[in-house]
């Protein structure tokens, strides 16, 4: 006889598949805000674009949602501090760097090493899962794809001990901030309002690099139709909306689960690359795509 599930399960089950379609969603949006950064990197520098990127974003959801988040203890603040710090200014600041010192496709596959770095922080300070032989098979296959996207149009890998280094320190603050965001999804908080205080505390630390990098707001700059497209896009959709929808799923999946996704964004800039800037699809980058899936779905396996 079949015993009738309850509804809780269902509710755990439905809870599950929405957040694999939230995190989906996001690595959609994020894999193409590398199109709209090339563009706005002719007329802004990096940390002009970061500053007005995260602005906008933190306008928009005190716009959409209100309601402060209360101010509860010192001890509770410094996560969301901490938080800010990380996976908002520390992240795309040692990203960006790292690209004036290496190679695009060295960042690209270090970067995608965020998984592996968020399944040790989750197990080490969470108390997380022990990564499995499925997780780390999953891993290699889908580094192997990322290297074959990466590296189609490199004739080597050339080793640039200073940019690389930042790259992997950039993988590391992003497993942190994804560590961080799951400790503080136990709050009880709505996920937006976590997700706004992180990034009020990563624009506050934003604000004295002004004074030490070059920085000058030029708003005839921001007002061109080209470039306040774009801004609006990486303000209000890659960051306010999709910073909300990771760490929702961050919360609903664990970490772990969620930062297997990052594999896909090469996926996503190459298809969008196609899309977009008509460039060709070569087999490389058809093999890559392939082996990412496939290690993918290897990674969320329990058991292999």
């Amino acid at each position: 006889m079949l015993k009738p599930v309850s509804s809780a399960t269902n509710t755990a089950a439905n809870a599950q598949i929405k957040g694999h379609l939230i995190v989906l969603f996001t690595i959609l949006v994020w894999g193409m805000t590398y199109v709209a950064t090339k563009v706005l990197l002719q007329d802004f520098r990096p940390l002009e674009i970061l500053l007005i990127r995260f602005a906008i974003g933190f306008t928009a959801l005190c716009l959409i949602y209100p309601r402060k988040l209360p101010f509860v203890g010192w001890q509770q603040e410094a996560y969301f501090a901490a938080a800010g710090l990380s996976g908002i200014t520390l992240y795309f600041l040692l990203e960006n760097i790292a690209l004036l010192y290496t190679q695009v496709s060295n960042v690209g596959i270090i970067i995608a090493v965020a998984p592996l770095l968020t399944a040790l922080l989750n197990r080490l300070f969470l108390g997380g899962e022990k990564p499995t032989l499925a997780f780390f098979s999953g891993f290699l296959l889908a580094m192997l794809g990322i290297a074959l996207i990466s590296l189609k149009s490199s004739d080597e890998l050339q080793i640039n001990p200073l940019g690389d280094f930042l790259a992997l320190l950039a993988a590391l603050v992003w497993a942190i901030y994804s560590t961080l965001m799951k400790k503080i999804s136990e709050f009880g908080y709505r996920t937006l309002q976590t997700t706004r205080r992180a990034f009020l505390y990563g624009l506050l630390f934003m604000l004295p690099l002004t004074c030490l990098m070059p920085f000058k707001l030029d708003f005839s700059l921001i007002l061109k139709p080209q470039n306040l497209f774009n801004l609006l896009f990486l303000g209000f959709g890659a960051s306010a909306i999709c910073f909300v929808s990771w760490n929702y799923a961050v919360k609903v999946l664990g970490t772990v689960k969620t930062s297997l996704y990052i594999y896909l964004a090469p996926v996503v800039t190459v298809i969008s690359a196609v899309w977009i800037l008509d460039e060709q699809l070569s087999y490389f980058s058809i093999a890559g795509i392939v082996l990412i899936l496939l290690g993918l779905a290897i990674s969320e396996r329990k058991v292999i």
